[in-house]
């Protein structure tokens, strides 16, 4: 057996014997080691909790193991021990929860018949993973992913972690589309549901009525995929390959609004193109345009959505454009080929994994949206709104918010496989092992004009909108009263210097712990993202497909949803954190997790995995090889996978709405509280404030991640021509010459 097997038994052991098995329910370890708060040998020898008893005799076995020659039937007995224990961890767990709960008949074969147990805490986490552990180091030993202990163990722990914080709390909310509220089978009402006209109808085409929501989702996601993607990439061009001026400022204002709660955004938009909105009414008495409210309804929801996800595909896309290998363009033009050409034929074809990536994140992020369409959705309902209103609201039909999951779900996995369907099987590898100091081609001339002209109203648009964010937080009232003032800081931040410092604003509280949730939320994020990423594109493995699959799936749901099966899934045993900030971390990690993965699909596809296979010639490891090979060439994407985690670790709302508590309180949560009661004002200085965090956070994270190194040069500036002088020979140097 090897040292790391051991280790991984070694830990099963401590989490058995001495770490407590449940989470104590006051807090404290009052009981210890018997009671509640007993470690799980304690409470089966003291007869309290026999059910756990099978879950030590799978340790047991594999402790007959160590010191063994390894063979192959090790490894089967190791398979058959870690999973056998995992059967028998997840059965008890499961059958025997609260009173008049669980599974009777399985509770009655382990001996729990009629009792029950709080949430499983440290002491069976620990026990899991080394169960776990086990099971993937036996099929490494019979060979399975050519033996390689971490690749085995990295699918298992994203299989598990997956399985448990996506697949299952989506499972509990929309196994209610199939269920009664007595928890009857009703495949009538089911279909009733899905077949509404109200989700399907094409009442729109023949004029009066609204069309369906599904409707009104696709195209407004679809039309949000593909500005927000030409946008990215309009920008991404111009910053990497033009020299025009202002390119910083630029690329600030492009990436302002990720760092912005996205209902600011709206609210801004009001303020502006409302009917009573700021350029509203200089057109109507300068120009005379008549004040109208089209700014609710598709265009606005629209303008807000592609001001708040174009950064995500210019991100996205920044590590694509760096990723072209310049060589391959210049043998374009050593050919003949003139820019244009060499951007159309070389360039382009080897920006798809970007551009279907940065379409694919547009989409969901349009259809997952629910700050804007609440705000600007005017009668334009989406499927996002339908679900809250339908799960908060005043039917509360939780089995009609299932059905619209569904078919939002739907929508997701028909854009993925549309995505796959147009990239194909091609092969897009533009870094090798070979050394590469070409230079960048410089884009066609009209391709410049065409993006500027793109980028440039997007720019001044985003200014204008944190020009009114910033003002707001400034004076009384905006739109009615604009005497400047500070109470709105004053209010949310102010701090006691009295008797040492003491923060005193009401606001401080729910930003310490947004910035400790986003602190611990986003390296988890970043890490579980690009490790997936790392096992679907260099792996080899059985469900590899399903698990891709499956990664969007948190992504494709809604945020609101996405709370409630939180709630549903883990407010009872055995997983029993609602309440607690684990369970916000938890919501944050799985729900952004999807961006890490894609971008760095998208960076992988660069690489070439001959670099792989030289390392792995070199007899180094899959953990060495992903290390110090692939991880230092993925920065683009270890930066995108951090910077937008982090971001909307502190901008989301409908993720965690449910989930906070009064002990643990976030910004957004807080905000959306103040702009229910009117308070506009502080609602406005506390975004800005968090708006300068995120920019402090994203410029450390760039710091410490630092920029990728390809070796290339810099793209030369053309120095003036010196005016031509012709020479006069005398004769004296022509007969030299000769």
């Amino acid at each position: 057996m090897r040292a790391s097997t051991r280790l991984a038994l070694l830990i099963g052991w401590l989490g058995y014997v001495l770490i407590p098995w449940y989470l104590p329910q006051d807090g404290s370890l009052a009981g210890y080691p018997f009671g509640q708060a007993g470690t799980a040998l304690a409470l089966v020898l003291s007869g309290a909790s026999p059910w756990l008893l099978p879950i030590g005799l799978a340790l047991v076995a594999a402790s007959l193991l160590v010191g063994r020659e390894e063979r192959p039937w090790i490894g089967r007995s190791l398979v058959w021990i870690g999973l056998l224990g995992l059967i028998a961890f997840f059965a008890q767990g499961f059958a025997i929860t609260l009173p008049d709960q669980g599974i009777p008949w399985l509770a009655a074969l382990f001996g729990g018949a009629g009792q029950a147990q709080p949430g499983m805490g440290f002491g069976a986490l620990m026990t899991l993973f080394s169960l776990l552990l086990m099971m993937c180091h036996g099929l490494a030993y019979r060979g399975y992913c050519r033996g390689d202990l971490f690749t085995t163990s990295a699918i298992g722990i994203v299989v598990l972690l997956i399985g448990l914080f996506v697949f299952y709390p989506v499972a509990t909310i929309l196994q209610s589309a199939l269920v009664e509220s007595d928890g009857t089978l009703a495949l009538a009402s089911f279909f009733e549901r899905l077949l509404s006209p109200t989700i399907w109808g094409l009442g729109c085409l023949g004029g009066g009525t609204n069309c369906g929501v599904a409707w009104n989702t696709l195209i407004l996601a679809v039309l949000t995929g593909v500005i927000t993607t030409l946008l990215g990439l309009a920008c991404a061009l111009l910053v990497l390959r033009t020299r025009m001026p202002g390119k910083r400022l630029m690329r600030a204002m492009t990436v302002l609004p990720i760092i912005t709660p996205p209902f600011v955004i709206g609210l801004a938009l009001i303020l502006l193109f409302g009917r009573s909105g700021a350029i509203t009414g200089i057109l109507a008495e300068w120009v005379g345009i008549p004040r109208s409210r089209w700014i609710y309804g598709l265009p606005g929801v629209l303008l807000a959505q592609v001001l708040a996800f174009a950064p995500i595909a210019f991100l996205v896309l920044m590590g694509t454009v760096q990723g072209i290998a310049p060589s391959m363009e210049e043998a374009a033009q050593t050919l003949g080929a003139k820019h244009w050409s060499t951007f159309r034929t070389v360039t382009w074809p080897l920006l798809r994994p970007g551009l279907a990536n940065a379409f694919l994140l547009g989409f969901v992020e349009s259809m997952a949206d629910f700050g804007n369409p609440l705000v600007l959705g005017g009668n334009f309902e989406v499927l996002s709104t339908k679900i809250f209103f339908a799960v908060v609201g005043a039917a509360h039909n939780q089995g009609q918010a299932a059905v619209l999951a569904i078919v939002l779900l739907a929508f997701t996995l028909g854009a993925f496989w549309v995505q796959q369907r147009w990239l194909g099987t091609k092969s897009y590898t533009t870094v090798a092992g070979k050394g590469d100091s070409g230079i960048p081609a410089m884009l066609p001339t009209s391709a410049k004009v065409i993006s500027a002209v793109v980028i440039v109203p997007w720019v001044l648009l985003t200014a204008v909108i944190y020009a009114v964010i910033l003002i707001g937080g400034f004076v009384k009232a905006m739109g009615r009263d604009h005497t400047l003032t500070l109470e709105h800081y004053r209010t949310g931040f102010a701090i006691d210097f009295s008797n040492g410092i003491f923060f005193e604003g009401a606001a401080w509280p729910s930003l310490f712990t947004t910035l400790k949730v986003a602190a611990i939320s986003s390296p988890l994020t970043a890490l579980i993202g690009l490790i997936t990423a790392f096992l679907l594109t260099r792996q080899h493995f059985a469900g590899r497909r399903t698990l891709e699959f499956t990664t969007m799936l948190s992504f494709a749901i809604p945020g609101t949803v996405l709370g409630v099966a939180y709630i549903l899934a883990f407010n009872v045993p055995p997983v029993e954190i609602t309440g607690t900030g684990l369970i916000l971390v938890l919501a944050f990690v799985f729900r952004n997790m999807p961006v890490g993965v894609r971008s760095g699909i998208a960076g992988l596809a660069q690489i070439d995995k001959s670099l792989d296979e030289a390392s792995m010639t070199l007899r180094a490891r899959s953990f060495t090889t992903l290390r110090r090979v692939v991880l230092p060439l993925l920065k683009p994407a270890l930066i995108t996978a951090l910077v937008y985690s982090f971001v909307r670790c502190i901008t989301s709302v409908s993720a965690v709405i449910f989930l906070v508590s009064a002990e643990y309180n976030l910004a957004t949560a807080y905000i959306v509280g103040r702009v229910e009661a009117g308070e506009f004002g502080l609602a406005i200085a506390y975004s800005s404030v968090l708006i300068v965090v995120m920019a402090v956070g994203i410029a450390l994270i760039q710091v410490g991640v630092g920029e990728r190194k390809l070796g290339r040069r810099a793209v030369p500036v053309p120095k003036p021509k010196a005016p031509k002088q012709t020479a006069r020979l005398t004769k004296p140097a022509v007969e030299a010459a000769k």
